[in-house]
């Protein structure tokens, strides 16, 4: 199980109030219901909702919010206080110790993926930056290792080292990063963020994603409107 399933860290509502409120601007913006997010906001500020409930499985409180909104927030939110709470175990998950499609340290849907110097898949996790080894020929999302189920393609700039790795069975991809081309790339979160136009192709391409996108939240946005 996740380390998460089986404890609760202290977090300090006032302390995640500096990420949040830019988190919720930025849903305003994409065009989430304002009586939405001024109803999550005063349930915040009455203690109905609490930072354990942004959590990966959390209780999203009666669907004050979307499920695309709600786990924006929680990787906008809860990031850097979950860094620090795992940092001193990190170092003791050893490379093929963890097989779920799942983050081991909070249970969060993998957001990325970074192949490594030695080829090696590794899936990395926005809600908590936590990275762990995941078979290359295994989907995390449906757990198939159906190979004929694999499709790999670039967007439509077809940049050197991107790549979109999706699964036929389930629909769900992931971008991909091959950092033994782009050796100097960033963060696993900040290539992500910084590349949208790979997550407007694969969803043209008829693909999902666990962790949504700025383009998700507003396709849905539209979609309920």
């Amino acid at each position: 199980m996740p380390l998460l399933a089986e404890t609760s860290p202290a977090l300090d509502p006032e302390a995640l109030e500096p990420l949040l409120a830019p988190a919720l601007d930025i849903l305003a913006m994409v065009g989430v219901d304002e009586a939405s997010l001024q109803g999550f906001a005063q349930a915040w500020d009455r203690g109905e909702v609490t930072p354990l409930a942004l959590l990966p499985g959390g209780n999203a409180t009666g669907a004050l919010l979307a499920p695309e909104a709600w786990t924006f927030l929680g990787c906008g939110g809860l990031r850097p206080a979950l860094e620090s709470y795992f940092a001193d175990c990190r170092p003791s998950l050893t490379e093929g110790a963890w097989q779920r499609g799942v983050c081991p340290f909070c249970g969060g849907a993998p957001g990325f993926t970074d192949i490594l110097e030695n080829g090696g898949r590794r899936l990395v996790c926005h809600f908590c930056g936590g990275g762990w080894i995941f078979p290359r020929l295994r989907c995390p999302s449906c757990d198939t290792a159906d190979t004929k189920q694999f499709v790999k393609f670039q967007g439509e700039d077809k940049e050197e080292g991107y790549l979109i790795s999706a699964c036929r069975a389930c629909r769900a991809y992931l971008k991909e990063l091959d950092r033994r081309v782009r050796w100097n790339a960033g963060t696993a979160l900040v290539e992500d963020w910084g590349s949208p136009h790979l997550d407007v192709f694969a969803h043209r391409s008829g693909y999902w994603r666990a962790v949504p996108t700025l383009i998700e939240l507003e396709q849905a946005t539209r979609a309920r409107a």
